[in-house]
């Protein structure tokens, strides 16, 4: 059945217009009046809803029985990535939120090709969550990972603290890192802050900053990734495991 993410408060029995978005892809699918759908809010389970009107522009549905249904990592992961160029950051956003991802932080690092503020911020973080909210409809979540603003490293690792219930850890090309799988097997906490650099890594100063901060150093094994692969490779490991 069809699912359409529709960040309204949903209630049984409620008629309801779908968001701009929802409603262009029910048109898509050439939905008429009395096929059925499924809603989710991101606020937990999910909603079966029946269309009652199709409009040119507009769709109306009637929500129906919600179903207490998740499929959420046991593992919980907070991906902050220095933002890969091109079109693969909407790529890691879409594949991050298959694998489970809770949320994720694109950061400016020293070696970042793409810079990003103001509006053009604004825009490319509201493109991601929609990239997100996409790739939530297609593997069945019902709950949609943050994307934050765009910021810059050196900002964002100012504001982190050590946390008892968290590890942290940052994936690192230096000889004095431990495997990602030897520590995912010897600690018991079910949340991760994972940060990764972009094309060629962090620089030694920003890789050492993180360390100062209390990040654990980690690796993926021999072979050098690309930054995009390694953060999903990792995030794979601790949500898929």
């Amino acid at each position: 059945m069809a699912r359409f993410y529709c960040p309204l408060p949903l209630v049984s029995g409620q008629v309801v217009d779908l968001p701009p978005t929802a409603a262009r892809h029910v048109q898509v699918l050439r939905m008429q009046p009395g096929h059925t759908l499924t809603l989710f809010n991101g606020e937990g389970g999910e909603f079966s809803a029946e269309v009652q009107h199709m409009g040119r522009s507009d769709v109306r549905v009637v929500v129906g029985k919600h179903r207490d249904a998740e499929c959420e990592a046991a593992c919980q992961v907070h991906l902050a990535v220095g933002m890969p160029a091109n079109e693969r950051m909407d790529w890691l956003v879409e594949k991050a939120t298959e694998l489970g991802v809770h949320r994720i932080t694109p950061l400016m690092t020293e070696r970042s090709v793409i810079r990003l503020t103001g509006e053009r911020a604004e825009k490319k973080q509201a493109h991601w969550q929609a990239v997100a909210a996409s790739a939530s409809e297609q593997c069945g979540r019902n709950r949609v990972p943050v994307i934050d603003m765009p910021e810059r490293l050196d900002a964002w690792l100012a504001r982190q603290t050590a946390q008892v219930d968290a590890v942290q850890c940052v994936l690192s090309l230096h000889a004095s890192t431990q495997p990602l799988t030897a520590m995912r097997a010897n600690v018991a906490q079910k949340s991760w802050v994972l940060l990764n650099g972009p094309e060629g890594g962090l620089t030694d100063a920003e890789d050492a900053a993180a360390r100062a901060k209390g990040f654990v150093a980690l690796s993926l094994g021999e072979r050098v990734l690309r930054a995009e692969t390694a953060a999903l490779g990792a995030l794979a490991l601790l949500t898929l495991t």
